[in-house]
């Protein structure tokens, strides 16, 4: 466990502090989640890489700084409610745990739901909700949110997440034309009918899947 503290460590100071990561609280939080914890097994080796690893179903596990990143554009405060869309390993819904009091996260594949969940809990996660469904409607019986974080690239960003944001709520998404040519953005409710667009730079990440996200058959476009 020590030799992971370390690598801990390392991430912090190599991956997200020397590359621009500067919140204390992000940081913290990377810093206390024990991402050996929800790496599979025959990669726990590669835990703290620089870079994103494959999960089951075909998904990842974000690479960290990525993570950091995305975290804190989302601009958090503790007492923020936050929805996490594309659960995966659980990891970044942790990270988002450890930082505000109520987090739901919503996963399609309900195998990568249920393990979340029993990770989560096993950690001791007891702020953080899981269910099993499409992200791209949100969480209507939970809005709305004052951060919405999606963790998979769309043609665009749904209506339903837009609408189920707080007004000065914060999502931030990847979004593209193609899976090819995604660009991070963050979007900000100004008031019921009028949002703001910030772009925070190219990336590439697994298709979002949904009733407002690529069709399945798109998912190697």
């Amino acid at each position: 466990m020590d030799n992971f503290e370390e690598l801990r460590q390392q991430m912090i100071d190599r991956q997200l502090a020397a590359r621009g990561i500067h919140d204390q609280t992000v940081l913290r939080a990377l810093g206390t989640v024990p991402r050996e914890a929800f790496t599979p097994t025959d990669l726990v080796e590669f835990a703290y890489r620089d870079s994103p690893l494959p999960i089951e179903e075909n998904q990842t596990i974000s690479q960290p700084f990525i993570v950091a990143l995305m975290t804190a554009a989302l601009e958090l405060k503790s007492d923020d409610r936050v929805l996490e869309v594309g659960t995966g390993s659980g990891y970044a819904a942790a990270v988002l745990g450890e930082i505000c009091e109520t987090v739901y996260t919503i996963e399609r594949h309900k195998a990568l739901a249920d393990t979340a969940q029993i990770k989560l809990k096993e950690l001791g996660y007891t702020n953080v909700q899981v269910k099993h469904g499409d992200g791209t409607l949100g969480w209507v019986d939970h809005a709305t949110f004052d951060a919405i974080i999606v963790a998979a690239g769309g043609p665009e960003a749904p209506q339903a997440l837009k609408e189920q944001l707080a007004i000065g709520g914060r999502m931030v998404i990847p979004v593209g034309a193609s899976l090819n040519s995604q660009k991070l953005v963050r979007i900000r409710r100004i008031n019921e009918n009028e949002y703001e667009t910030e772009d925070l730079g190219g990336v590439r990440f697994v298709p979002l899947i949904g009733v407002a996200g690529w069709q399945e058959k798109n998912n190697e476009s």
